[in-house]
């Protein structure tokens, strides 16, 4: 892909970073100081939305000439946002909900042209389905450093992958963007090309 843009990720996560890179882009990163916190009454599509624009904003000042990406996942059970485990507690508490269960990751993605102010974006919906996880493999598992800045308390592209039985939809959304669909609005901007 040529580059038509300079762009900025503005997102810190290792896993962004090389699903943009297997592209051949070059970026900026960014990390946008944003308060990731549920607001009264907000659907989980419309919590990711507004977390990726705001983060995306937040790195308008620093880069003001260049394409900005953001974007933010929850895991849903059920209605349940499930975060980043607080500790390891927590992640068994996590995993053990999640064992033998299908949930829902949800992710947003904002691209905002830090010039005009335009912006744009989209959210995909991965189904996975968990395998029946024995006591012994949560707490083995939850102790591990990939369990603890993930939300939902597992990284499908390790370790973690073990624990699918299935997965319906985007596999690179549960890593971390929806990056087949991210590439081609990039490219209907104009900001690569081919």
């Amino acid at each position: 892909m040529k580059q038509q843009r300079a762009l900025c990720l503005a997102s810190t996560s290792p896993r962004r970073r090389e699903l943009l890179e297997r592209f051949g882009l070059e970026f900026a990163v960014f990390s946008p100081q944003v308060e990731e916190r549920l607001l009264p009454g907000e659907a989980p599509g419309a919590h990711v939305q507004r977390l990726a624009a705001q983060k995306a904003e937040a790195a308008r000042a620093a880069f003001p000439q260049h394409g900005i990406l953001a974007g933010d996942t929850v895991v849903l059970h059920g209605e349940v946002i499930l975060g980043k485990p607080a500790d390891v507690a927590d992640a068994e508490r996590m995993l053990t909900r999640l064992s033998g269960e299908t949930h829902r990751v949800l992710s947003a993605y904002a691209l905002l042209d830090a010039a005009t102010g335009e912006q744009s974006g989209g959210t995909v919906e991965t189904r996975v389905t968990f395998r029946r996880l024995p006591p012994a493999w949560i707490q083995w598992y939850s102790r591990l450093d990939e369990a603890r800045d993930k939300a939902g308390a597992y990284g499908i592209q390790g370790i973690g992958g073990a624990m699918v039985e299935r997965i319906e939809g985007s596999y690179p959304n549960v890593v971390g963007f929806p990056i087949e669909v991210i590439v081609w609005d990039l490219l209907a901007r104009g900001w690569v090309a081919l």
